[in-house]
């Protein structure tokens, strides 16, 4: 046995001492109940049966910060205040989040030596509102139930147009995860002898007892061990037999080692090494998330702004026509203006008035969008009755710095996860790309048995006795229990060895010949894919930042434009008074200015969302802003974030 448990260790660390170092990643420690996903139970744990990880990863309840910002009956938020909010509750997050732990059990099953099943790294796009676009997974296309778009990383399935099939492929791996089986037997047997001279009986009654023991594992280097331990104990009437009852024991120990295909920790260690590479990916992913879902929540929150703003825009102009309606009606008492004049303003106060309401509603509704995009529960009664107040407002600096363009670029290239997750998809091909070179090779195994015999039992009065002549040979080594049995196993007694090579080797191979050319071309197919993600990247930050210069000066101008429709307004209002235009002319400038007000609160929301959005696609969004993924790992806020404004 001594030399069995050294066999086992030595094999696992040499296996472990080939472990490529592309597997020597970082401590990853994600737990459900304090039990690490990546490892699992104990041994023993798991043999005695303690039922499934009990896994309560999930809370509905909005966090505790939600409260400290409800005053006077009002959820009043700053765009950080929103923005921390978000990282705590925000269900995009929060469905993103457990992605980690379900990328960890994929590490759990590699280290039995089993394929990862593989986890999305799509973006979530579940909360309503914001309207920006957000950025998908590498080479992510069209979208899966709950508005997760589908992704390469770790799934091995493709998507936009790439083919990745042979992800994963080569030689099978053998298990890690060592198996124990036993088999306990009883049998009864009886049976017509037409020959009595052998059994010395017409009817052989056999009642048998047996007991098996088998041990399995395989380890990194491709070895694969197998302890057979057999036992059983037969009684009979048979009169020929030496032993009544007869013990029989038995050992077998069986090792086969590939030496070509299916050698080595690099091809057999390639499931763990992949599954700690899509553990990465996930992690990217989850900042991506985060990026994606800051955003959002900034374009939701401007857009919030921007209705509270347009409300008011609304009852500057109502009150405005109902100031030139009452001066209107007061001269019309003094006889010094047309009661046509009156009706006319009346008109525009009605008019006004419905646009008021109009922007009132749309500003509620962007209120409960603010506060569904910040919150996990919107039926919480001490949220549900009360708005989400926006107490930031749009500021434009007038000298706003520009950054080059070339520096954009290099950000978003440097930063950018889809890149960065493109790039491990690429380190995972190459490693199933050597795996699947190895189906071009023979199979040559290395395979030794051992083998050792017990016999043991209470000697027959008058054994030996044969119709074919002869005595019986000393039985002294054989009599005794089941000890003697096992001594005669254990101490090698009777003993069987083998050694021997098993090789065969492929005549054409098709399938593996077709497999690597697949393999080939299927990473080459994505190389070709992360060169046109660059091109597309560098594409949508200089579009990005046309933008925020386009928006920029958008600005300028409805800023201009409402300084110079409230001076023509008031000239008219001054000459409507003197008589020397009329109240078509006056009512004509009253909504052109509101019209400018508007395009004002349009461009200022327009140049808000473009800053994001340049933020965004230059993968700056979360350095930029102060955010920490950590806290949005955790669900808890450690620092509160500062957003530019």
């Amino acid at each position: 046995m001594r030399m069995i448990r050294l066999l086992g260790s030595t094999c696992l660390v040499f296996g472990l001492a080939l472990l490529p170092a592309g597997a020597q990643q970082r401590p990853i420690d994600y737990s459900a109940n304090g039990i690490n996903l990546t490892k699992g139970r104990s041994w023993i744990k798991t043999i005695f049966g303690q039922g499934p990880i009990p896994v309560s990863l999930v809370h509905t309840n909005n966090s505790p910060l939600v409260y400290t910002f409800i005053k006077n009956g009002q959820l009043q938020l700053t765009l950080d205040d929103a923005v921390a909010l978000a990282l705590e509750n925000n269900l995009d997050i929060a469905i993103q989040r457990l992605n980690l732990p379900i990328a960890d059990t994929d590490i759990m099953r590699a280290r039995g030596g089993t394929a990862p099943r593989g986890v999305s790294t799509g973006i979530v796009s579940g909360t309503p509102g914001g309207g920006g676009p957000t950025t998908g997974g590498a080479g992510a296309t069209g979208a899966a139930p709950g508005g997760t778009t589908t992704a390469v990383g770790g799934a091995g399935a493709g998507a936009a147009g790439i083919v990745s099939s042979t992800l994963g492929g080569g030689p099978p791996v053998p298990s890690f995860d060592p198996s124990f089986l036993s088999t306990y037997e009883i049998s009864d047997a009886t049976t017509p002898e037409s020959i009595t001279f052998i059994t010395g009986t017409t009817q052989l009654i056999t009642h048998t007892g047996t007991a098996n023991f088998s041990y399995n594992q395989g380890f990194l280097p491709g070895t694969e061990l197998s302890i057979g331990f057999q036992n059983s104990r037969t009684t009979s009437n048979n009169q020929r037999t030496l032993f009544n009852p007869t013990l029989n024991s038995g050992l077998q120990i069986s090792i086969t080692q590939p030496f070509l295909q299916g050698f080595g920790a690099s091809v057999n260690g390639r499931n763990l090494v992949i599954a700690k590479n899509n553990r990465e990916i996930s992690d990217i992913a989850f900042r991506q998330q985060v990026e994606a879902t800051v955003a959002q929540v900034e374009d939701i929150y401007w857009n919030a702004v921007s209705a509270r703003d347009a409300v008011t825009v609304a009852q500057g102009a109502l009150a405005l026509a109902e100031k030139i309606l009452a001066d209107n009606q007061r001269q019309v008492q003094i006889g010094t203006m047309a009661p046509l004049s009156v009706t006319q303003e009346q008109a525009v106060v009605a008019t006004d008035r419905q646009n008021l309401i109009t922007a009132q509603t749309n500003y509620e509704y962007n209120q409960l969008l603010l506060k569904n995009a910040v919150t996990k529960d919107m039926s919480d009664p001490r949220l549900a009755d009360i708005p989400a107040v926006p107490t930031d407002t749009i500021t434009v600096s007038p000298n706003e710095p520009v950054q080059p363009v070339q520096d954009l670029i290099k950000q978003a290239l440097q930063y950018r996860p889809e890149l960065a997750i493109s790039r491990i998809n690429l380190v995972n091909q190459n490693i199933s790309l050597r795996a699947v070179k190895q189906e071009l090779l023979p199979t040559l195994d290395l395979i030794g048995t051992y083998g050792a015999t017990g016999l043991a039992g209470q000697v027959v009065p008058g054994a030996g006795s044969s119709p074919f002549g002869g005595g019986a040979t000393d039985l002294g080594p054989f009599i005794g229990g089941y000890g003697r049995a096992l001594t005669n196993v254990f101490q090698g007694n009777y003993p069987t060895y083998t050694v021997g090579l098993q090789l065969n080797i492929p005549i054409t191979n098709h399938s593996g010949q077709a497999d690597v050319v697949r393999a080939q071309l299927e990473l080459q197919q994505t190389q070709l894919q992360q060169q046109q993600q660059t091109n597309q990247i560098i594409l949508e930050v200089r579009n990005a930042q046309f933008t925020v210069q386009q928006d920029r000066a958008a600005v300028a101008a409805a800023q201009e434009a409402v300084r110079l429709q409230q001076e023509t307004l008031d000239a008219a209002q001054k000459k409507f008074n003197l008589g020397a235009t009329t109240i078509t002319e006056v009512i004509t400038d009253q909504n052109a200015l509101t019209q400018a007000q508007s395009n004002l609160v349009a461009a200022l929301t327009n140049y808000e969302e473009a800053k994001v959005n340049l933020e965004r696609l230059t993968g700056t969004t979360l350095t930029a802003n102060r955010i920490s993924v950590q806290d949005a790992e955790n669900g808890k806020i450690s620092q509160m974030p500062h957003v530019r404004e």
